[in-house]
Order: structure tokens, then sequence, then C-alpha cells
């Protein structure tokens, strides 16, 4: 069985996996500077992002949970970067009206796509951390 590789409209000609499956799921292009994938980029992979979402990703924490499992963060930037992947859809908050306030904070089910994806990335580099850190020392030699 024989299956036909699907052509673009302009060009006529086949289109590669990559292309149809861009196409299809209807990405921005990165590279390009007015693109508004690259807000999102900067709030998944900011330091805070990136620890954010590797923290989430075992389960739904209060803020102040948030700011003792994260080592050096800010209030300040916990608070700002919780907004920013809650706007992008990562995050969900939820807050209970009691006194003192409590406000809970989970992955969503896109963020949980996206914390498995920096999770990869974390381990593969604390797993080559002795490589990185004997090259710098060579470098610095």
């Amino acid at each position: 069985m024989k299956v036909s590789t699907p052509k673009t409209k302009t060009q006529g000609a086949p289109r590669s996996a990559a292309t149809t499956l861009l196409a299809t799921m209807c990405q921005g292009d990165l590279l390009a500077a007015a693109c508004p994938s690259r807000e999102v980029l900067k709030h998944v992979t900011s330091q805070w992002g990136v620890l954010v979402l590797l923290v989430l990703e075992t389960r739904m924490h209060r803020f102040s949970e948030l700011r003792r499992a994260i080592e050096g963060v800010s209030e300040r930037m916990l608070a700002l970067t919780l907004r920013w992947l809650e706007d992008d859809g990562l995050v969900e908050r939820k807050a209970y009206e009691v006194v003192p306030p409590h406000v809970e904070y989970r992955l969503t089910p896109m963020g949980v796509e996206a914390a498995e994806k920096v999770r990869g990335l974390a381990d593969w580099i604390e797993t080559n951390m002795p490589r990185i850190l004997q090259t710098k020392a060579s470098r610095q030699a």
C-alpha cells in the first residue's frame, strides 16, 4: 500500500512529514522575531519556569510550598512566573475564599505535556553534568 504525501497548494510539490505536521498544528515560526511562540518559549524555558514545571509535575502545591521547594526564587519572581504559565494555559490557579488566603497551583493537561519535555532536558543536564564540568575545567586551563 502506497501512502501519498500531501502537496502544498501553491507549489504542488510533496511536503515532508515535519512540514505537514507543522502546517497541521498551525505552529508559528520561532525564528521569526514577531512569532508569538517566542513568548511562551521564554516563559517555559526561563530559569524559574522550568523549575516551577518540574515541581508541579509531582502534585498540586500551595504558593508557600513552591517557594520553599524552589530555593532562591523571590516571591515576586515566583508570582510573575506562575502568572505567565497560567496565562499560557500550563498552570491552573485555584483560590479558596478563606482567611488567610489559600491558593493552590497545579499543571493543566497541556502543562503536564510541557513538564514532560522540560523533564527530559533537565534529566539530560543532570546526567551530563560531569562531562559539562570537565569541559568547562579543560577550557579554563
